[in-house]
């Protein structure tokens, strides 16, 4: 699943971004909240920032860019540099 960003309007004029992803794919793993993204056919581990939680979504404003593939649902002893194969919802 490819993650997607939007504008969010904050207390200043400059529009900040952030990142929406399923609310299955952040998980928390030694009191840090993660998620792992495909790259190049490999799990990579990434620390996030997890600004809310609406529904099925995190809001993340740090940890992944929009367009990266973002595992959900990611098996517990999934780790860093494991080869992973994609599967589209």
């Amino acid at each position: 699943m490819k993650v997607a960003f939007r504008e969010t309007g904050g207390g200043t004029n400059a529009a900040a971004r952030v990142v929406v992803v399923p609310k299955s794919a952040v998980q928390n793993r030694d009191e840090q909240d993660i998620v792992f993204v495909v790259s190049s056919g490999h799990a990579e581990r990434r620390a996030v920032t997890v600004l809310d939680t609406q529904g099925d979504d995190s809001v993340l404003s740090a940890g992944v860019a929009a367009g990266e593939v973002v595992i959900i649902n990611a098996p517990a002893d999934l780790k860093d540099g494991l080869a992973v194969k994609g599967k589209s919802l």
